[in-house]
């Protein structure tokens, strides 16, 4: 893909130089968020956790990068959480891709079966799994408490890396992660709303089924 000037054409009319300028400043300021997240994020060492795959049966994390040494987990927040159910439905396009180069898995607090349902109605096309009961949200700073909150959740997403050290253990370290909202770059609904007259307006995420009861 090339800019404006390689093609010589462009659909911003006199203001492609301002908005040239103003994209190069935004990939350089995303390159340092990016490395500040990663390390902010970085955990050496990364000790094992089970997982209840939608049929119940546990999974670790070690299990969940298959025959790939890296892992992108999504920390989803829930079947009442629309936004995060957004965030998933996107990624579910793209998973055929990833998959190509990194394993990749939602896990949840929800059970199994709920998980099945969601995966059923959503037809989400990765691998889902249950955290429920794991400290693994909260360790990976994605889950906490308060007396006024109770216990809550953030959406985001945690990358992992598999390393094989010369004794032969396994080592696993997390190399990055981020919190999703309105307005990210892992949901593509947001710079498409920027293009509209009045942007997002009112819109919220709403279910395309009910879930059973």
């Amino acid at each position: 893909m090339g800019s404006h000037k390689d093609i010589g054409y462009s659909p911003y009319s006199d203001q492609s130089a301002r908005v040239e300028e103003l994209e190069t400043k935004l990939m350089e300021l995303k390159k340092d968020l990016s490395t500040a997240r990663n390390l902010g994020a970085a955990i050496a060492s990364v000790r094992e956790y089970e997982f209840k795959s939608v049929d119940g049966s546990t999974v670790t994390l070690a299990q969940l990068f298959g025959d790939h040494d890296d892992l992108v987990v999504i920390h989803n927040m829930g079947e009442k959480c629309q936004y995060c159910a957004l965030w998933a439905d996107g990624l579910s396009a793209f998973a055929p891709h990833l998959v190509r180069r990194t394993a990749f898995v939602l896990a949840s607090p929800n059970s199994p079966e709920s998980l099945r349902n969601q995966i059923a109605a959503r037809g989400w096309k990765f691998r889902v799994v249950s955290d429920h009961g794991s400290p693994f949200a909260h360790d990976m700073g994605f889950e906490g408490s308060s007396v006024s909150h109770g216990t809550t959740r953030l959406p985001g997403v945690s990358a992992f890396h598999r390393e094989r050290e010369e004794s032969g253990a396994t080592r696993i370290r997390r190399t990055g992660a981020a919190q999703f909202g309105p307005g990210d770059d892992f949901c593509a609904i947001w710079p498409l709303f920027d293009l509209v007259s009045g942007g997002v307006g009112g819109w919220t995420p709403v279910a395309p089924y009910t879930l059973p009861s």
